[in-house]
């Protein structure tokens, strides 16, 4: 039996919890040379500032905790920033240089 009333679930970012639109990237927060497996739908532009932000190791050393992700100061604050943008929205992402 299908309920007729069932809302359809809608998948949402890992970074910026918005929801997804047609353009969608995967991010491993554990990169994949570092032995990483998993993967997360993320928006282009939060794909962008996650490896703005971090390397590889500093991601590798964080493993999955998405905290930690946000608990850097400038990711914390382009999240506040995209959080009113439509799930296409795409800008040049400026980042610290490492």
């Amino acid at each position: 039996m299908v309920d007729s009333d069932a809302v359809p679930e809608i998948d949402s970012c890992w970074l910026c919890g918005r929801p997804l639109g047609v353009e969608v990237e995967w991010h491993h927060p554990v990169p994949k040379a570092k032995g990483g497996r998993d993967r997360q739908k993320v928006h282009p532009i939060c794909h962008e500032a996650i490896h703005a932000h971090f390397s590889n190791s500093q991601l590798g050393r964080m493993g999955a905790d998405k905290a930690a992700v946000l608990a850097e100061p400038g990711v914390a604050a382009f999240v506040a920033w995209v959080a009113g943008k439509p799930p296409d929205f795409h800008a040049p992402t400026k980042g610290k240089k490492r």
